[in-house]
């Protein structure tokens, strides 16, 4: 195998999996590995992204109009991530707006990239999954470009957009995201809203499910799971500030009325 067949294969690589290829083919120097790769950077046949990770370009483009696949970026950032919050939606294809902003989970300590107008942005898995060992319970792979990326499935995302609005856009975008999905593994959900342990998160879902019960086929056992969690006393569903909102007793929630009425569809 040659350098072009590993560069035809890898439209993403990292420095350890360059490095790697160049062992396979016999013992190579580390002077001679960085020479390589110096040279394919220096002759546009390569884009660094940032230290220790490349995009490869086909021959007869120009570097600066080489398109780059965002997704295999953020699945190659550190060796463990995983696409998550909105960027899983986006990749699953259920978001309902197209983001510049790419989150993957890592539990290595990395710096935001910016790379061309996409940002990238490492954020830890929720504190109850790591307490547990349970970081990898619903997590899929899927092959992009002949990669194998790790992102979240549409039912632990349910719950982590529910659980940390902020990463899955805003209320507005999450709702609408996640009605796109017409199906959804819900013994999965509530298993999942469960071992995060949140009691607002759990009531959260639960109002979710309860108010796309019948599109979503949620039985009475689903609610009833999350309600026996709920929290004791009411807590706020989102804090925005001067928004009218209701109690909605049945989940010790309270709602904005922009989100029960789900305002934003009347100006769509």
């Amino acid at each position: 195998m040659k350098l072009r067949d590993f560069f035809a294969s890898k439209p993403v690589f990292t420095h350890a999996e360059f490095v790697a290829f160049l062992h396979a083919e016999g013992p190579r120097s580390v002077k001679t590995q960085e020479s390589l790769l110096s040279y394919y950077t220096r002759t546009g046949r390569v884009l660094r992204v940032r230290r220790g990770l490349y995009t490869t370009v086909p021959p007869g483009v120009a570097p600066e109009a080489c398109p780059v696949d965002p997704y295999l970026l953020a699945g190659k950032m550190t060796d463990d991530a995983v696409l998550a919050y909105h960027t899983a939606l986006e990749f699953h294809g259920k978001a309902y707006s197209v983001h510049e902003q790419f989150l993957y989970l890592t539990k290595r300590a990395s710096r935001p990239v910016k790379f061309r107008s996409h940002r990238f942005h490492g954020v830890s898995a929720p504190k109850a999954l790591r307490d547990k060992g349970q970081e990898s319970f619903g997590l899929t792979v899927a092959e992009r470009a002949g990669i194998d990326l790790r992102v979240t499935g549409l039912e632990r995302t349910l719950v982590d957009v529910l659980d940390r609005p902020r990463l899955g856009g805003g209320w507005e975008e999450i709702w609408r995201s996640l009605e796109s999905v017409e199906f959804f593994d819900l013994d999965r959900v509530v298993r999942y809203a469960l071992l995060l342990g949140n009691a607002t998160t759990i009531a959260k879902v639960g109002f979710y499910l309860e108010q796309h019960q019948d599109a979503l086929m949620v039985d009475d056992a689903h609610l009833e799971s999350l309600r026996a969690h709920r929290p004791k006393q009411p807590h706020c569903l989102a804090r925005i500030s001067k928004a009218p909102r209701q109690l909605v007793a049945e989940w010790n929630l309270v709602v904005p009325e922009e989100i029960l009425q789900q305002s934003w569809a009347e100006v769509t």
